[in-house]
Order: C-alpha cells, then structure tokens, then sequence
C-alpha cells in the first residue's frame, strides 16, 4: 500500500544523501532512508546479547588451534 505525503526536506542534505548513495530520485532516497532505519532498529544490540551463548565456558583464546602452531 502506497501513501502519499508532503514534507519539508532540507535540500542540502538531500543532495548530499542522494550523491553519496548515487540514488536518482528523493522518493527512492526515502525508501531506503526508512528501510535502513527498520533493518537497523531490527538488528540486535551486541550487548543485549551477553549471556545468550556463542563463546563456550571452557574457551581459551590463548590456546592455539592446531598442533603445529
């Protein structure tokens, strides 16, 4: 579903966002500026992740992986 809106856009940093991103047009420079923000805010804070696992107790990082290192 599509919705159509009018907002006021700084110019400046329009351009700038669509020059870095080499994106041609200010509506697809708002997709992607909206779909970045939901993947971002989706994505994990590394440290909401302490404690869940992934690092055995027993790790030692100092230990070498193979016999002839």
């Amino acid at each position: 579903m599509l919705h159509r809106t009018n907002i006021v856009l700084d110019e400046n940093i329009v351009q700038e966002a669509m020059s870095i991103g080499q994106i041609k047009t200010k509506r697809a420079l708002i997709d992607m500026a909206i779909r970045e923000f939901i993947a971002k805010r989706k994505k994990p804070n590394i440290m909401d992740l302490k404690g869940m696992g992934g690092i055995r107790e027993d790790y030692d990082y100092k230990r070498p992986l193979h016999k002839y290192e």
